[in-house]
This record gives C-alpha cells, sequence and structure tokens, in this order.
C-alpha cells in the first residue's frame, strides 16, 4: 500500500499534534507547517497527496495559500480544518479553491473519513503530481516546473525523467532506461544517446541535486533533505 503524504498546516501544537498522531496512526505520513510561509516553500520543492490549511496563521489567513496553490496545482486536495465555521466562511473557502471544509471542533474518525472520500473523489490513485527536489511532474498535462516555473523538455527527456520519477528512490539501471524509453518505442540507440538526453535534462532543470547517478549502473531521483 502506498503511503500518502499530507501537509498540515496549523499553527496550534497541540491540535496538530493530535491529528498528525492519529493519521499517522492510519497509514499516512504527515509533516505539520506553523506558518504559510513554510508551507508554501515546502510546496514549491515536493508536492503531498493532500493539504490540511487552517484559516488563521501567524502570517496571514489560509484562502490566500489556497488561492495560490490553486493557480499552480489544479488536482491539489485542499481540506480546510479551522474554527471559523458561518456560512459566509465556509462558501468563501469553497470559493477560494477549497475542496472540502471542516469546522473545529471534529471527530478524528469523522476527519479520517472525510481525507478518505476527498482522495477517492480526487483519483489519488492516479497520482496526477509527481515532484522530487523541486521538480515537479503534472501528469495530466505532461508539463514540467522547476520552482514553479515551467520547463520545455522534448519527448525523450520528458519520458526519461517521468521513468526516474515514478521511481523514486530506486536505482534505475541504464540498460532499463533504455529498454523502457526507446527499445519499448522502436528506436534502438547505444549508450551515448541515454548519457546525452541525461545532460540536456540536467541542463534544463538546472543541474538538480535529486537526479543521481550511481556509477557504472545507472541513475536514481531521491529527495534532498
Amino acid at each position: 500500500m502506498t503511503v500518502i503524504d499530507l501537509y498540515y498546516i496549523e499553527d496550534d501544537s497541540g491540535i496538530a499534534s493530535c491529528v498528525k498522531e492519529y493519521l499517522e496512526s492510519r497509514g499516512f505520513r504527515v509533516t505539520v507547517y506553523a506558518t504559510l510561509e513554510r508551507a508554501r516553500q515546502a510546496l514549491k520543492v515536493c508536492l503531498p497527496g493532500l493539504v490540511l490549511l487552517d484559516w488563521n496563521m501567524p502570517d496571514g489567513r489560509g484562502d490566500g495559500l489556497c488561492q495560490w496553490i490553486r493557480r499552480r496545482w489544479r488536482e491539489l486536495p485542499i481540506m480546510f480544518l479551522t474554527v471559523r465555521g458561518d456560512s459566509g466562511d465556509i462558501v468563501s473557502g469553497f470559493e477560494n479553491g477549497a475542496d472540502d471544509y471542516v469546522v473545529k471542533p471534529f471527530e478524528l474518525e469523522v476527519l479520517h473519513s472525510r481525507i478518505l472520500a476527498l482522495l477517492r473523489r480526487a483519483g489519488n490513485e492516479t497520482e496526477p503530481y509527481l515532484s522530487c527536489g523541486g521538480i515537479i511532474i503534472d501528469q495530466n498535462r505532461r508539463t514540467v516546473s522547476c520552482q514553479t516555473e515551467e520547463i520545455s523538455l522534448s519527448s525523450m527527456e520528458y519520458q526519461l525523467l517521468l521513468y526516474l520519477m515514478k521511481h523514486k528512490g530506486m536505482t534505475v539501471s541504464r540498460e532499463t532506461l533504455l529498454e523502457q524509453i526507446w527499445d519499448i518505442n522502436g528506436s534502438y540507440v547505444n549508450n551515448n544517446t541515454l548519457t546525452v538526453t541525461v545532460k540536456r535534462l540536467r541542463d534544463k532543470l538546472r543541474q538538480p541535486e535529486c537526479l543521481k547517478t550511481v556509477r557504472s549502473v545507472g541513475y536514481r531521483m531521491e529527495d534532498v533533505r
């Protein structure tokens, strides 16, 4: 079973700790951010499967971050968890891009059920976004961005990056890459073609630390901590 990453943007450490502990006991991986800016910087590097967002934060309002996310990643699920329960606030939350809205206080079991329902509606199993080290692939639009700036790649460069991203954390041999990207499409090329394609890809992505060369074996994408 794939572990789904959740970003929880909440400045109340008590609530954040309680939600994090409960959801991680249900198989999620939860990262808490106490300010909007920290969350924004984290989103530029790696996208989670879902964002849980409070409205009132020390450095601004959650609806602003919700709008910022929605302009960049239309299909990233967002759920408000907030004490603001007036009908006007709830309507505003949805108008600003939220997919769901939960008012505090809430039962953890109900929150868990709402999260599962939202992920089902979002079609989470299709993984619309793949990310690593500031590089994000939108599989539905077939676009690639680096630190939120869209990068133009050739077909082979895109397929190479996509294959490595889908196998993030694994070392992929040069032979496998040649077979899965070129041979399978009827284009039989040699090792030099792969080397040149990787070099061009690195140049376009500004020499990313997350794209590793495994000497005499192949390549690996891995998150940079």
